[in-house]
């Protein structure tokens, strides 16, 4: 692995450690993550996509996971409104979901480079896969496709929140107290 393969997997997993804190959620929301699998899809796959054999078999059912992954991952986030504004913040199984899409990319790259290569191999040459191009091209499409249902999964329940201005809850015990005292 490349220093360039450690920033990315990095950076991957500190889009949702940054949302472990309650935050206003807003374009920024949206448009660092996408910036950022963008960038690295351009880095990654300037070659292309490989359609040979059974790689886009391979490509398909990583696309698969990362997107059931996503979802999962937007769906445990939490969206509340407060003082007018929607805040998010990932909860711990939103947390716990993308480590293990993004940790699992990672573990596979670091077993691949270190003892797992000839295994990667076998399994290629067992299964039509071309190369080790569909493998960059499976594991990085997975990694955006996380990230891209997983934000769109945020948006569209962000759509349905009830935008009904509420007092916040602490605002709401310190009226009272005033009230009463």
């Amino acid at each position: 692995m490349t220093i360039t393969d450690w920033f990315v997997d990095i950076a991957l997993v500190l889009i949702v450690v940054r949302q472990l804190r309650e935050g206003r959620l807003g374009p920024r929301s949206y448009l660092i993550p996408l910036g950022m699998v963008t960038f690295f899809a351009s880095q990654y796959l300037s070659e292309g996509v490989p359609t040979d054999g059974n790689d886009l078999v391979l490509i398909g059912v990583l696309v698969g996971v990362g997107a059931a992954l996503g979802i999962a991952g937007g769906v445990f986030t939490r969206i509340r409104v407060l003082n007018g504004d929607l805040m998010i913040k990932a909860g711990v199984i939103s947390a716990v979901l993308w480590v293990v899409g993004m940790g699992a990319r990672l573990g596979f790259q670091l077993w691949a480079d270190h003892g797992g290569a000839d295994d990667v191999a076998r399994f290629s040459t067992d299964h039509q896969i071309t190369g080790s191009q569909a493998w960059v091209s499976a594991l990085l499409l997975m990694a955006v496709t996380e990230v891209v249902t997983r934000l769109v999964t945020i948006f569209v329940r962000s759509r349905t929140a009830d935008r009904t201005p509420r007092p916040d809850s602490l605002t709401t015990l310190r009226s009272a107290d005033r009230r009463l005292g």
